[in-house]
């Protein structure tokens, strides 16, 4: 069984209830009538109701039985305005300011994750990173003992003698430009214990850089082995090594010629990249110039499950991504 077979085969043993916030575009309801079929989730849509269905008739779309939130005369929008007022009022929201932000989708599809009315939400078809990541912050925040919002990508290649059988997870390509040493273990600990709990690995992360244990001496190196060094303080139970190049990382010859005492070294199935320039420009190579399936970006850090889309997104697209956050949030039961 396939990585997204078996996420949807997950999904459907506890159905998960999964907020799409941009519940008026095309593409989410082709999706959401997909997944309401499959029985992948119970997905809700936020929009105006009227606008909805119509654009669903015009579809030939069955969304018969999707609940439909309108932030403009929903019951539960009187209770989120509070809600979000008395958690932002220290940061100068006023009530009519707050009665005003929760008439945003975004806004108002994140507060329904917080307030467990739904268990995730996914959004980025029409929506940038940011839109997404601003909501999610100030109203659902990061997990306890993480201090940064991240993203990977599942990289599935053909070649299977690399990471689990060609699977293979990188961070961050999508979200943090550069973060710093406390951002980069946080991020290492992070995919790592997502690669555990969603992919069935046991993660063995290498931080990369131009350098392998030293070979190297720069500031951005220094950046690295820093990282390193926290988070094996963090979490001395996972296999996070660095600095390695990507060639000792991922080939067990120069692992060993490289790194002979690393753990990791030849054996990586987690790559976490320096920055974001790295990390997108790598999977995006490996995407194209070795044909590997690239899934995501997916968000880990957050307190509940809300995850990102790209805005040239497919309508299986999202089926795949609510799926993966129905996982994800079966998880943090």
């Amino acid at each position: 069984m396939d990585f997204m077979s078996k996420m949807k085969e997950m999904a459907k043993s506890d159905i998960q209830r999964i907020v799409l916030p941009e519940g008026e575009e095309e593409r989410n309801l082709t999706a959401a009538a997909e997944i309401n079929a499959e029985k992948i989730a119970e997905v809700i849509l936020v929009g105006n109701g009227e606008v909805i269905r119509e654009k669903a008739e015009k579809l030939g779309l069955n969304i018969e039985g999707i609940e439909i939130q309108d932030p403009a005369k929903s019951e539960k929008t009187a209770e989120y305005v509070r809600e979000f007022y008395e958690l932002r009022k220290s940061k100068g929201v006023t009530e009519e300011i707050a009665a005003k932000t929760m008439l945003d989708p975004m806004y108002f599809g994140t507060m329904m994750v917080k307030k467990d009315d739904a268990q995730g939400m996914v959004s980025g078809a029409i929506h940038t990173t940011g839109d997404l990541l601003r909501p999610g912050l100030q109203i659902v925040k990061t997990a306890p003992g993480i201090s940064v919002v991240s993203s990977f990508f599942v990289m599935l290649l053909e070649d299977e003698s690399y990471g689990k059988e060609g699977m293979m997870l990188f961070a961050d390509c999508a979200v943090n430009p550069n973060p710093n040493e406390d951002e980069l273990a946080a991020i290492a600990i992070s995919t790592a214990d997502t690669a555990k709990k969603l992919c069935g690995m046991d993660p063995k992360v290498a931080m990369l850089s131009f350098s392998t244990m030293g070979s190297a001496k720069h500031e951005l190196v220094t950046k690295v082995q820093n990282a390193v060094k926290k988070a094996n303080e963090l979490r001395p139970d996972l296999a996070i090594e660095g600095e390695l190049q990507a060639d000792a990382a991922l080939v067990a010859k120069v692992g060993k010629q490289k790194a002979p005492n690393s753990k990791v070294a030849g054996e990586a199935n987690v790559l976490v990249f320096p920055d974001l320039q790295a990390g997108n420009i790598g999977y995006k190579l490996v995407q194209r110039l070795a044909g590997a399936e690239a899934i995501g970006p997916i968000c880990q850090g957050f307190a509940k499950p809300i995850n990102d889309l790209s805005r040239g997104c497919s309508a299986e697209d999202i089926v795949n991504v609510v799926a993966i956050t129905a996982v994800q949030a079966q998880a943090q039961k």
